[in-house]
């Protein structure tokens, strides 16, 4: 009796979780090929006839909005993941290889950064980077996104360094190569699958961050493809098809970069627990 409740229950639960989960896709989907009267009135009923003229209108903007969102979002993801990647990964090399208690406290210190929610420090992230006259900045948005996310990056390459065989470093330490040089020729190639999935999940969210581009960016500097839709929508008044299509055309650049690597995705997340 329990086996054959078993049997059935899990596959039904399988189901409604991915029902709750496509849902919101299916309706931005079914939605971005309707004219914006129509999905007022039949949201979730499908675009018949289909329609491009809601991506014809975000595309063609007097404001160029989501242009100017792309163009931001790119950057400031493009300039953060390669620091962080970077940073991270000597970071975490560092880490997991060095011995005595000051390491262990800077790790401590450092991986303390995850526990504590980006909203609860953003007023004082603001006060220093007002203090630099960084404030309104990309620069100042890509620092403070540096800082927010670089003990996740640490965390993921600590694991999978210490997969690493140890005899690799100490048979190019014998052979006269520098740490430094060590650490590009031997170490850091063997990081790619720690890489990729630190570029894939710092990517998508420094990519989908709202509040921080919103709050240190401000109404006049500029805006990034999140804070594009939440412009586009107005006080009194909405395009939804505009909101769809927006959201719809922000999303696949990050999907793209996502396919890019997901092949390593799981790999660089599991490297580091299988071996001791």
């Amino acid at each position: 009796m329990n086996a054959t409740k078993t049997t059935w229950f899990r596959p039904l639960a399988a189901l409604l979780v991915t029902v709750a989960f496509f849902l919101p896709l299916y309706l931005v989907l079914t939605n971005v090929f309707k004219p914006g009267g129509d999905i007022t009135a039949h949201p979730a009923g499908p675009p018949i006839p289909p329609t491009l003229a809601s991506i014809k209108t975000v595309l063609t903007r007097p404001d160029h909005l989501f242009w100017y969102g792309l163009v931001n979002s790119i950057e400031v993801t493009a300039i953060c993941i390669t620091l962080l990647t970077v940073i991270s990964a000597m970071l975490g090399h560092y880490l997991a290889r060095a011995k005595g208690v000051w390491p262990k406290i800077a790790l401590a210190v450092l991986l303390s950064g995850l526990m504590i929610p980006p909203a609860v420090i953003l007023q004082p992230v603001t006060e220093v980077l007002n203090s630099l006259g960084l404030m309104t900045s990309i620069p100042g948005l890509v620092l403070a996104d540096l800082g927010y996310y670089v003990p996740f990056g640490v965390f993921v390459f600590m694991g999978f360094v210490k997969s690493i065989p140890i005899e690799l470093e100490e048979a190019a330490a014998l052979d006269g190569t520098s740490k430094f040089r060590t650490f590009w020729t031997v170490v850091f190639p063997l990081l790619r699958p720690a890489s990729a999935s630190v570029m894939i999940f710092l990517g998508v969210w420094i990519w989908n961050d709202f509040l921080n581009p919103l709050i240190i960016l401000g109404p006049a500097s500029g805006t990034t493809v999140t804070v594009g839709i939440y412009r586009a929508i107005g006080e009194h008044q909405s395009d939804f098809g505009a909101v769809f299509a927006l959201m719809f055309l922000s999303t696949l650049p990050i999907l793209i970069f996502y396919l890019a690597f997901q092949k390593h995705f799981v790999k660089g997340l599991t490297g580091g627990a299988t071996k001791g």
